[in-house]
């Protein structure tokens, strides 16, 4: 399976958008906003196609949380409401026919913090609370799964995993580590993951990384929790979080070389089955792992 590659700042960057606290949720309110959605899904729709693979979309909604929602004025009510019309707008680009592509439709989540820094610290009972409004909405559309997307510290991957559990729908976690291939709060990537497994009963569908580039984690992928990860979704820049954050320029990196990369990475660890693209990668990034990673 590919995903999409860097929603946010393609829809910045390169679709000259605005999306205050890099939320994209937004879009969802108006035709123009709903237009660059359905433009930027079916685009990678296509490729998929294209390229003979399947693929997992996630919803507009990593923002979509009481936190950051509360920042740009949307009510409980006004955030389950978008949640749901992000995953029916999934649902109409699903294709009707086995022709299309295999899609499955991940309901997305965000930190209640930031995504580069460890803030709004939460123990896990915490974190099951915080996360269980917008798990349990998901879990009521035609959403496949839910997919935690750059998660900080393990104690609020422990609280989602809970919390889809028992609104009864798979849970993906995926974290994001810094150039020395730790999580922000310093823990390491395999004990990150096993402490989730430990504290859900392996509950998990599987982990993920995102927002990270290769070269910062490519040392730490070894140990006995190495097959729980199956999914990379790397930045094409490898920039740190620190650098990215001050950037006022897209880093696109090189597509092909971060296909390489990926390549290799797949070489050494065939169980990464669902791969993509962060922040500064779009089409071509995608389409280059495709070719040079997947096809390998």
């Amino acid at each position: 399976f590919i995903t999409d590659g860097g929603m946010e700042t393609t829809l910045i960057f390169e679709n000259g958008l605005e999306l205050a606290h890099f939320a994209s949720f937004v879009l969802l309110d108006d035709q123009q906003g709903l237009e660059a959605l359905r433009n930027y899904y079916a685009s990678y729709l296509t490729l998929a196609h294209e390229q003979g693979v399947g693929i997992i979309l996630d919803t507009p909604t990593w923002r979509a949380n009481p936190d950051w929602g509360n920042r740009l004025g949307y009510s409980a009510a006004d955030l389950e409401d978008v949640n749901r019309r992000g995953v029916a707008l999934l649902e109409e680009l699903r294709p009707e026919t086995d022709e299309g592509p295999l899609l499955v439709i991940s309901g997305c989540l965000g930190p209640r913090g930031d995504g580069y820094r460890v803030d709004a610290v939460m123990r896990p009972d915490e974190a099951e609370r915080y996360h269980t409004p917008q798990i349990r909405t998901f879990a009521d559309t035609s959403a496949d799964l839910v997919t935690a997307l750059t998660l900080t510290y393990a104690d609020e991957a422990i609280g989602v995993v809970r919390a889809a559990r028992n609104a009864g729908i798979p849970a993906v976690i995926s974290f994001t580590v810094e150039t020395d291939g730790r999580l922000p709060d310093g823990q390491s990537l395999g004990e990150a993951i096993e402490a989730v497994d430990e504290a859900t009963d392996e509950s998990a569908a599987y982990f993920m990384l995102n927002c990270a580039h290769p070269t910062h984690f490519e040392s730490v992928l070894e140990g006995p929790w190495i097959g729980r990860l199956r999914g990379l979704r790397a930045n094409a820049s490898s920039k740190s979080h620190a650098e990215l954050d001050e950037a006022t320029e897209l880093d696109s990196g090189d597509p092909l070389e971060l296909a390489t990369q990926y390549a290799t990475l797949r070489s050494r660890n065939p169980h990464i089955t669902v791969v993509g693209g962060c922040c500064g990668t779009d089409q071509r990034h995608i389409r280059e792992i495709c070719a040079v990673a997947v096809a390998s």
